[in-house]
């Protein structure tokens, strides 16, 4: 899936929310200094934290003072504190002088206030900045974006991708139509594959979306293949297939793009999904304790050695990260699952089995009661998976895959999904569970995943398709 408004305001939040809490610190300082104490919720100036607030948010959107937070050097982040600190200090005094209030408030601990607030505003925009700065040079939190383009342009279209150090869209490498110079770089990015290879390029590797930029008679081929696979495609104004599923006009660093995905969802339903994941992440970890304390010992007893499995799976675009669950089978399990292949109920590259005899004792009641799941709120809460998602397939399944079943890996693993509420067990065809993820991801949409929920509860408790 897409996230629109890229360029919005919004993707500046850690600044705002940092920002937000500092002032009210940095009142409670100034309070502190000015009178040697802390302030009770009975303090006359608790009105001034709601104030601080609304004036915040008046300043956010009536200023640019987050416009290019990130390019700022010392002393240009020095000015721009100062002149949010002075707009804001001005807005509380107008505020108090018309409302008559300002012979109750003490002015002196205001210009305390004012003091504090520009020190520690400035001290977290820079250690903000660092912390940003490097989480792009790892990677972490980016987009990656493949390059297809002609040799003739590659040199520019390049400079002009590379143009914002600070962009979550990160340029994993580019492919030239016209000539293959696999191995080659251009401006330190390497050229990764022929075009003939591209496909199984994108299939094997984390490709997040793909910029088109070059006449060619194959671009809504190419368009349509990309699409089929879940990868969004950016294509350059002047180069539109005739057939785009939510198209959106977008500049991507000086490319004005026309941009089509499997579905695009707003910075709101993202922020939405992420604080239900957090929630959900914090409740189920404090479940899972409470289960190891019950069963820890009884998985021991059955069967020695660790309490937790943990498996190396595929996410988001092909993205891997190891995932959690109370161990259900014995220790050898893996090593038996290749004599078992032939009792394998399902038909393409998942393996299930009716009466698993790798599942421990305890393991059956784990697995029809999903306790054994419990674990993987971990990886909610770490933003490798979500609540409601597709399956994670493994490492082994993923090398396997045909193209179009990449794109049932355009969102992020949820502990729950399509397949989990609609009978797990008595759906046999992998290429079902390829469809119904699609649909999710096609459909998606935060009612979708409430009501995916609800009946995941109901699964849950009648332990319906979980063995």
């Amino acid at each position: 899936m897409y996230k629109l408004m890229r360029h919005s305001w919004i993707k500046h939040l850690d600044f705002i929310l940092t920002d937000l809490l500092c002032m009210q610190v940095s009142l409670l300082i100034a309070y502190l200094l000015r009178y040697g104490e802390l302030p009770t919720m009975s303090w006359e100036y608790k009105y001034w934290g709601v104030f601080l607030v609304l004036m915040h948010f008046c300043i956010v959107f009536f200023t640019e003072c987050y416009s290019g937070v990130l390019r700022r050097g010392y002393l240009q982040r020095f000015k721009a504190v100062l002149k949010y600190n002075l707009i804001l200090v001005s807005g509380m005094l107008a505020f108090l002088f018309f409302t008559k209030q300002s012979y109750e408030y003490s002015r002196f601990m205001l210009f305390i206030f004012f003091m504090v607030n520009c020190i520690l505003m400035y001290i977290l925009h820079v250690m903000l900045k660092s912390y940003i700065v490097k989480a792009a040079k790892a990677g972490r939190n980016s987009e990656y974006l493949l390059l297809i383009t002609k040799k003739a342009m590659v040199q520019d279209n390049v400079e002009r991708l590379l143009t914002n150090e600070y962009s979550a869209l990160k340029l994993k490498g580019i492919v030239i139509i016209d000539e293959d110079l696999t191995g080659h770089k251009i401006c330190g990015v390497p050229v990764v594959t022929s075009f003939e290879n591209l496909f199984e390029f994108s299939k094997k590797n984390v490709i997040d979306e793909v910029l088109l930029n070059a006449r060619d008679a194959r671009i809504e081929e190419l368009t349509n293949k990309f699409l089929e696979m879940g990868i969004t495609v950016h294509i350059n104004i002047d180069r539109i297939s005739s057939r785009m599923p939510n198209a959106v006009v977008e500049e991507i660093n000086g490319f004005t793009v026309v941009t089509t995905s499997i579905n695009t969802v707003t910075t709101r339903q993202i922020v939405l999904k992420r604080t239900v994941d957090i929630v959900a992440g914090g409740v189920g970890m404090l479940a899972a304790a409470v289960a190891y304390i019950v069963f820890a010992p009884i998985i021991y007893i059955q069967s020695p050695g660790p309490i937790f499995f943990s498996q190396v799976r595929v996410g988001r675009n092909g993205r891997s990260f190891k995932i959690y669950k109370f161990r259900s089978m014995y220790m050898d399990a893996e090593e038996r699952k290749k004599e078992l292949m032939a009792h394998n109920k399902m038909s393409g590259l998942m393996f299930k089995m009716d009466d698993d005899p790798r599942v421990i004792p305890i393991g059956r009641f784990l697995r029809s009661s999903s306790i054994d799941e419990l674990p993987q709120f971990f990886n909610i809460l770490k933003g490798d998976m979500s609540l409601v998602g597709t399956r994670p397939p493994t490492y082994e399944e993923y090398m396997q895959y045909d193209y179009h079943h990449k794109s049932r890996l355009a969102a992020k693993p949820g502990l729950t999904g399509m397949w989990q509420v609609s009978g797990r067990s008595n759906i046999t065809d992998f290429e079902e569970v390829v469809a119904l993820d699609r649909e999710y991801i096609k459909n998606w949409s935060l009612g979708l995943d409430l009501k995916i929920i609800i009946k995941t509860a109901l699964v849950v408790l009648g332990r319906v398709g979980s063995v």
